[in-house]
This record gives C-alpha cells, structure tokens and sequence, in this order.
C-alpha cells in the first residue's frame, strides 16, 4: 500500500512539473491583496430528534458566526499566499439534551455556553498546482468535512492539487488531525475521534460536458483502508430536458483497532465491505425525479465518521438521516424536487420529498433480514437579490422507523427528526 501511494505522489508531483497547453493560473496572479477574499457565515441553527422506543430525545438550539479568509497569491514563478478559517457560536436556550453533533458537552453531559475553534494555513502555487498546510475544510469522498451542523469539521495537513492537464484533476494529501464539529480539543488523545495519520489521494477527469469520472483512495492509519468511483453522464433530451446516470461505489478494508457498529464477525483483521449505488434522474423544467438503488456487501456495514475518516464522507445517492448502510443491506428511493422560481411563483423557493427503503439487514445474533425506511421532506428559500441576497432558510423533516432488531442499539432507532437552519452570509472582502 505504501508503495502504492509514493507512485501515486510521483506522478502528482510529475503532473505538477510538466508545462501543459493551456494557461497557468499562477502567471495570472492578481496580487497578495488584489485576489483576497473574506467572508463570514451567521448561522442559527435548531435540531430535535423525538426518538421512539424509549430512547432519550435530542435537541440542540444555537447560533455561529464561521469567518473564511483567504488572500491572492503573490506574483512569481512561485506564489505563496494564507489562509484562515474558524467560527464562534454560542447555545440558545439551556439544551438539556444536547447532542446531534451540534453543540460540545462537558463531561457531566451538560452544553458548553459557548466556543471558539479556528486555524490558519499556508499555500503556495506553480502553473496549475497548488499545496496548502494547515487548516482545512476537506471535500472529497473518501475524506469530507461535516459541513451540516452549526460549524464546520476541520482537518489539518496538506493538500496538493493539481489541473496541469486539461480537463483532469489530481489531489494528494496528508492529515494528521481531525476536528469534529461538536469538539473543541483537536488532541488525538482527548477527542476519542483520533488521527493519527491518513493519506489522501485521487483523479477527476472530465471527458466532455456531460460525461465525467473519478476515483479517491484513503489510507487511514490503524483505522481503514477506502476506495471509491463514480461515474456520471448527462444525456439531453428535447425541450430542455434530461436524463442523468450515476454510479457510485466504496470498497472498505477496516484494520483491527477501527471502530465499526454492524459486523456479523467475530475476526477483526477481516473485516471488509463493498457499497454501491445506482441513479437515474429525469428533470425537465421546474421538475425532476430520481430513482435509486444502494447495496452492501461484505461482513460489516459501511461504517463511516467514528474513524476520523470525515463525517460527511458518503457520496451515495440514500443518505438523508440514515444513510441505508447497514451490513448486507440494500435500498431503494423515488425523489422528487421542483423548483417554484421556474414555476414563476416564487423564485428561490425549492422543496425536495424522498422515500427511502432498505430490506435484508444483517444484525449480529438477531436477524438477516431487518428493515428500515424514512419519508424526507425539505423546503429551502434563498433570496434572491437585495441587501439579504443569498440569505437562506431551510426546514428538513424526517420519519424514520426500523425493524425491532435494528433499534438504537445497532442504530438511529425510531424517530421523528426537523432540522431548522438560517444562514446570513456576509462578504467582508
């Protein structure tokens, strides 16, 4: 594996050195100062989790203030330049049961009145290639940042990224520590989310405008080993419409010491699983529907975010409140979503319902075949212009029921979930 990944960094830092036909982004650098740009987003945010079977209910109620500031890169040959992020957030109310990842608890389990986190970072840029150390808001699939709670998930390390060659982009990195959204201390030892080291890599290659492929790979030290593809392709139809393709897939080999909920062995050095999924979308208009089908293989679920393999690390087409990732288990979903703008009756207005089954779940000991389904529903407003343009509000709901043997203590459990979030994003620069 290691070999494995010091090819895939030479030919990173290869692509990185070899000129390319099209044009450098660093020999259009605008300046230090001249290309800077800052930004804060003010965010209340409300989530209440009515659990079901006896199971204690969630709910956390607070507001944020998370500030990005990123300069230009200075002219040259080679430009370097900073960056900055962090947030500030305190709770609304006394949250008795706080938790849903929004809001840190001390030890007695009671809510923090109110936190600071924060990190700078350094870059530097040659032709089409860019390194970042420090700091970071990650978004790939096999190492993604929790960015649907009050603050964001915060890794430190290194990133290269590369577009030296038309149309392809390649990343490398590694990190070293990871920063939950509701955690405060980013020591390995204090956070029980630990890093100790995980190497990221991976392609992007756009092959024309509506045909498109990647692949990422992870190596989490002591926690797993991932890899994921996709594949996705957009075909036209008259009037307007279309018609997408996607398919998605992780195969995911947990070392001995990863924490894993849903493994149906007893042999912890063999412990693998295969998830894919399948979409099809048709929209046309204000209008789209997509069908979708997910499946798990393996003896163990896809178990994500507990290894500090990135909370939001599940590109798959079923992840709403649960994401239908239990061992052996396979899913299905129908979505709709309309965009009233389009409808001419109010523009910024869109709202998106799901339904989700999965069936032919593998829980240890009770069954081969529980089952669980959720109904979605969501309603986001942005506004469109004015000086609240951008400003948002979105109201999401979820039902969710599970089989007796797929409770809380092999999941969610039954609950009734809404999730309330206003965001005000201001420019700053």
């Amino acid at each position: 594996m290691l070999k494995a990944q010091k090819l895939t960094l030479a030919v990173l830092i290869s692509a990185a050195i070899i000129s390319s036909a099209q044009a450098s982004e660093q020999s259009e650098a605008k300046g230090f100062v001249e290309d800077a740009n800052g930004s804060i987003l003010f965010r209340t945010g409300y989530i209440n989790r009515d659990k079901k079977q006896g199971a204690k209910d969630t709910s956390s109620f607070a507001q944020s203030a998370i500030v990005s500031i990123d300069s230009g890169f200075t002219p040259g040959i080679v430009g370097f330049g900073v960056g900055a992020v962090g947030d500030g957030s305190f709770k609304i109310g006394e949250n008795k049961n706080a938790g849903n990842q929004m809001i840190p608890l001390h030890n007695d389990g009671s809510a923090y009145d109110h936190w600071a986190r924060g990190g700078g970072s350094v870059k530097a840029r040659f032709s089409n290639t860019t390194v970042r150390y420090g700091t970071q808001v990650l978004d790939l699939p096999v190492l993604a940042s929790n960015t649907g709670r009050m603050v964001p998930e915060y890794f430190t390390g290194t990133l290269l990224t590369s577009h030296e060659i038309k149309n392809l982009e390649l990343v490398a990195g590694k990190f070293t520590k990871d920063q939950m959204s509701d955690q405060i201390n980013t020591d390995a030892d204090v956070n029980g989310n630990g890093l100790d080291r995980a190497i990221v890599w991976g392609a992007k290659y756009k092959f024309d405008d509506n045909l498109n492929a990647s692949y990422y790979g992870l190596d989490s030290k002591n926690a797993l080993e991932r890899h994921y593809i996709n594949v996705n392709f957009k075909q036209p139809l008259a009037n307007d419409s279309s018609l997408t393709y996607d398919f998605s897939g992780y195969h995911t080999k947990f070392d001995e010491n990863a924490i894993t909920y849903s493994e149906t062995t007893d042999d912890k050095s063999n412990r693998k699983n295969n998830i894919w999924a399948i979409s099809g979308t048709y929209a046309t208009g204000p209008h789209s529907v997509m069908l979708a089908y997910q499946q798990n293989s393996g003896n163990v679920g896809y178990d994500y975010g507990q290894n500090a393999d990135g909370f939001q690390s599940i590109y798959l087409p079923n992840s709403y409140m649960s994401d239908f990732i239990g061992n052996d288990e396979k899913s299905a979903q129908i979505q709709y979503n309309v965009d009233f703008g389009k409808l001419g009756v109010l523009p910024g207005l869109n709202w998106t319902t799901a339904f989700v089954y999965g069936w032919d779940i593998k829980v240890k000991g009770l069954t081969d075949d529980a089952e669980e389904r959720e109904f979605f529903n969501q309603v986001k407003y942005t506004v469109q212009s004015g000086f609240a343009k951008d400003a948002s509000l979105r109201i999401r709901n979820s039902y969710y029921r599970a089989s007796d043997a797929y409770q809380t203590n092999a999941y969610i459990g039954d609950t009734n979930e809404w999730r309330i979030f206003l965001d005000i994003p201001v420019k700053l620069f």
